[in-house]
């Protein structure tokens, strides 16, 4: 399958619009954003999970990176509340689920090789920065040589200019905002290919944004194994 597959054109998709695909596992769907491959695919999707579904414990071989969107998801490690950003390394493995539902942004097998660094960055947690123009709030929740990853809340009607020389990445968590004549609104996510900028105009409620600055796949991202029986998200 692939989706979106081309980095180096623009992609956008609205999430929040789109039908909910089913995964293998009951109680456990999709919006799919990004993905190479099949049911073990290099991906990003938007993943819901309905009260008390689970996932059989799995590995990640090449890691996971998500951010929690809505309720709380749990494994053996923890709960995580709506808002945090949790990054699993390359091996890590876990039996994922939500006792009450939840919803996630979660991205696989896009870590480099070599990465080990485990990270989770709680609701209100997250290094605070200098506010470029036009944001109220800015916050870094992750931030290697080249790869950053950054929340920010946007001011109402703010226009928003980013130079973008490396990749960026966006999901829109509240609010809306215009790029590119297209509303973006709650859940869309949109992808800039390097040395492409980004320039929004933030709607009258204000905006608030995830996003990841950097190489959209590393020149040494985990190498993808060949399908296994192995269900990643």
């Amino acid at each position: 399958m692939l989706i979106n597959e081309d980095l180096t054109k623009r992609a956008v998709v609205h999430a929040g619009r789109i039908e909910w695909v089913p995964s293998p596992i009951k109680g456990v769907d999709r919006r799919m954003l990004f993905r190479i491959g099949g049911e073990k695919a290099r991906a990003t999707s938007i993943v819901r999970y309905a009260a008390g579904s689970r996932f059989s414990y799995h590995q990640h071989p090449g890691g996971e990176e998500f951010l929690v969107l809505d309720g709380v998801f749990q494994d053996e490690t923890g709960d995580f509340p709506a808002g945090t950003y949790v990054r699993n390394p390359p091996g890590t493995g876990h039996a994922p689920g939500s006792a009450d539902g939840c919803v996630i942004l979660v991205k696989l097998w896009q870590f480099k090789t070599g990465d080990q660094e485990r990270l989770v960055c709680r609701p209100g947690e997250g290094v605070p920065q200098e506010t470029r123009s036009g944001a109220v709030s800015s916050r870094v929740l992750y931030d290697a040589d080249d790869e950053r990853v950054l929340r920010e809340d946007w001011e109402p009607e703010a226009t928003i200019h980013l130079e973008n020389p490396e990749g960026l990445e966006l999901l829109v968590l509240a609010g809306e905002l215009t790029e590119k004549d297209e509303l973006l609104d709650c859940w869309t996510w949109l992808r800039l290919p390097a040395g492409q900028p980004f320039d929004a105009v933030v709607g009258k409620g204000g905006a608030r944004v995830w996003m990841k600055s950097g190489p959209l796949l590393h020149d040494d991202v985990c190498k993808f194994e060949d399908a296994d029986n192995t269900k990643e998200k």
